[in-house]
């Protein structure tokens, strides 16, 4: 089976942030995501994962200002310096951490405005962070995000992320993908991982379409984790989904499979 990590932002809710280290471990994960560390300092997550013999393999760059709706800066003009100052608070977390993955959010793109711009702002932007995450051995993620949990989001699509990791050329650049956003968005999931695995850096699992565990809804992901298995997926899948009734009674979908 694949090697699962623990999304502390969204499973373990009913605890403190900080707790939900123990609880991961105690429940026999070996690696933990999170959406967004820096209300805490590097140093105190660092102490927990060293304490639960945890490793942190994803979390994502600042959003800009999440409280006022957005999601993310990378594509929106005019930010240039916003977001480079974000890259150096970023790879400094990294770097206590030891994640080797960070994810940069795109942001929305207002209704009208010029795709080209955002589209170029956006490359650009990425090219910087790849290019100052490569000698630190950290790969930059970019993530499809469906339309109807996030509205305008600009990177919508596998293909048009991939199209955009090609058009930069970084090494160290990667496609983050979420099977949950790519059902919402497109469909015929296995046959886009078949085609884009080599490229794929993380992937992500949550039911269709609430975004429960992955044993309910429209998505076989026992046929998903046989698959990876049968391509040689070496990467972590997060479990980045809303426990429907509490993170531990909702982990049954795990039984018999292994999490490392």
């Amino acid at each position: 089976m694949p090697k699962f990590a623990a999304n502390l932002s969204m499973m373990f809710n009913e605890v403190p942030f900080l707790a939900r280290f123990d609880a991961a471990r105690e429940l026999g994960f070996s690696a933990v995501e999170f959406l967004f560390p820096y209300e805490h300092s590097a140093s105190s997550i660092a102490t927990r994962l060293a304490d639960n013999q945890l490793k942190n393999v994803l979390f994502n760059m600042p959003p800009g200002d999440w409280a006022a709706g957005e999601r993310g800066i990378a594509a929106v003009p005019g930010r240039r310096d916003e977001f480079r100052r974000d890259v150096a608070t970023a790879i400094a977390y990294a770097q206590v951490l030891g994640t080797p993955n960070l994810h940069i959010m795109a942001g929305r793109v207002p209704a009208g405005a010029p795709h080209s711009m955002y589209q170029d702002t956006y490359v650009a932007n990425l090219a910087y962070a790849a290019e100052q995450c490569a000698p630190l051995g950290i790969n930059v993620l970019i993530e499809p995000i469906n339309t109807r949990d996030m509205p305008g989001y600009f990177l919508t699509r596998q293909d048009q992320a991939h199209a955009i990791r090609q058009a930069i050329g970084a090494p160290n650049l990667k496609v983050q993908m979420d099977f949950y956003h790519a059902q919402i968005m497109e469909g015929d999931i296995t046959t886009t991982l078949k085609r884009y695995l080599p490229d794929i850096g993380h992937t992500q699992i949550a039911g269709v379409p609430e975004r429960h565990e992955p044993d309910t809804g429209e998505v076989d992901y026992a046929y998903v984790f046989r698959l990876l298995d049968d391509l040689g997926y070496e990467g972590w899948v997060g479990c980045e989904y809303r426990p429907a009734r509490g993170t531990v009674d909702g982990l049954g979908w795990m039984r018999g499979a292994t999490i490392a």
